[in-house]
């Protein structure tokens, strides 16, 4: 060593030995890989490990390039290592890969409402409201172009052209195309009827006078008592004489002609209540007969020839004992199983009297009030006061809403295999 060096002069040999003992590592590293080192990457080389020494001086100072580790290569956060909630993969817990243990579960709460918690069952009939509807039936009582079996002459016993009509007893004529033309059926299907438990149909015969929808639904209100009375019941109302003082039966003066009427309507019942299966339960189905006013004629006949008067349960006149006396007490003797009712006012009143004793002559008792259930075998005749009108029987008779009272009495009787299956209104 030369005694003319300065002790500064030691220092920085000191330190350029030192320099040069860091970056001869790196310059092999490079040699190694195949690529000769350039100016620039010493430079940043050197940069990067002037900057570790710096960190460990803890000066945090930026070096020349401006930019520290972090900045260029921030570290990620935890949230960005999972798909978020709205992504489609689904986020599971570590938990969801160890081994379960055998511990009931607490049910969670369902972040919606349950619709329901009934069992599930093969048949559910779908709910629906009352059915009211008018049907048209080649079985109903017209047209009607057969003999009229009180004279054995053709019913529509008068022409004029090409138009034909009949001559009533009372010398009045009706035309065919304005009185006999209408083969339309009131039918009606409360809202709890279930075709699956015994029921009963019922069929009115209306009075004199008359339409299906002015008065039967809507006056009388017939549709609204069968199922204020919450007895399994669906109504059949034929149209007979439209709007006409005429009691004729048309159709149902024929042998078979009930029978044939009762078969097409379960037809017409089963597709109307949505269970196309139903149509021999239709078909089997007891039936109770109203008969108001003129409806007595073809009451009296559907019993008489009608071919099904096996499956009638009760039979209701509301007074419509005109005639045909014999017919109603050859089915009462014959028929014990079934009922029978009789409300009569003043213009009836001989007639019906007439009817009680016959009945007495062949050993069948008769009551002559409605405070007991019907049952079968019964045989009832009321009374009403002179206050009751005619036009309003079907109404109000013995009591307001006459039918109602009698589909509730008889379905007090177990006997009589009707079901109620709904609260009276």
């Amino acid at each position: 060593m030369r005694a003319d060096r300065t002790p500064s002069d030691a220092r920085g040999r000191a330190l350029r030995r030192g320099l040069i003992s860091a970056l001869v590592p790196l310059s092999l590293t490079l040699v190694q890989c195949g690529k000769a080192p350039n100016p620039a990457a010493l430079a940043a080389n050197s940069q990067a490990n002037v900057q570790v020494v710096a960190k460990t001086n803890q000066t945090n100072q930026k070096v020349a390039s401006g930019d520290t580790f972090e900045d260029r290569f921030p570290a990620p956060q935890f949230k960005e290592r999972f798909p978020s909630a709205s992504e489609s993969l689904l986020q599971r817990q570590m938990s969801d890969f160890s081994p379960k243990r055998a511990v009931q579960q607490q049910p969670e709460q369902a972040p919606y409402k349950v619709a329901s918690l009934e069992p599930q069952v093969p048949y559910k009939r779908p709910a629906r409201e009352d059915l009211t509807t008018l049907v048209s039936m080649k079985s109903s009582a017209f047209p009607y172009f057969g003999n009229n079996p009180a004279s054995d002459a053709p019913f529509l016993n008068i022409a004029k052209g090409d138009r034909r009509g009949h001559r009533s007893y009372s010398g009045r004529v009706f035309w065919q195309d304005e009185t006999y033309n209408d083969s339309r059926v009131l039918v009606h299907v409360p809202e709890h009827f279930d075709v699956r438990k015994p029921g009963v149909i019922v069929v009115f015969f209306h009075g004199n006078g008359a339409t299906l929808e002015r008065d039967v639904r809507d006056r009388q209100l017939v549709p609204k008592q069968i199922t204020d009375s919450g007895v399994n019941a669906v109504l059949l109302a034929p149209q007979m004489a439209v709007n006409a003082a005429d009691s004729s039966a048309g159709k149902f003066w024929q042998p078979g002609g009930f029978k044939r009427f009762m078969e097409e309507s379960a037809t017409h019942l089963a597709r109307l209540t949505g269970d196309p299966n139903s149509t021999r339960a239709f078909a089997n189905m007891p039936i109770v007969i109203v008969g108001y006013s003129g409806g007595f004629l073809p009451t009296a006949w559907s019993l008489e020839v009608g071919g099904i008067s096996d499956r009638v349960r009760g039979v209701v006149l509301l007074d419509a004992v005109y005639g045909e006396l014999d017919k109603f007490a050859s089915w009462i003797e014959s028929h014990r199983s079934g009922f029978f009712v009789s409300a009569y006012t003043r213009h009836t009143a001989r007639r019906d009297r007439e009817l009680m004793s016959m009945l007495r002559q062949k050993g069948i008792g008769v009551a002559e009030d409605m405070d007991q259930p019907l049952r079968p075998g019964s045989v009832v005749f009321v009374e009403t006061a002179d206050g009751i009108t005619h036009r309003d029987y079907v109404t109000r008779a013995w009591t307001q809403d006459p039918l109602k009272d009698v589909l509730v009495k008889m379905a007090a009787t177990p006997s009589l295999a009707l079901t109620r299956v709904a609260s009276s209104r």
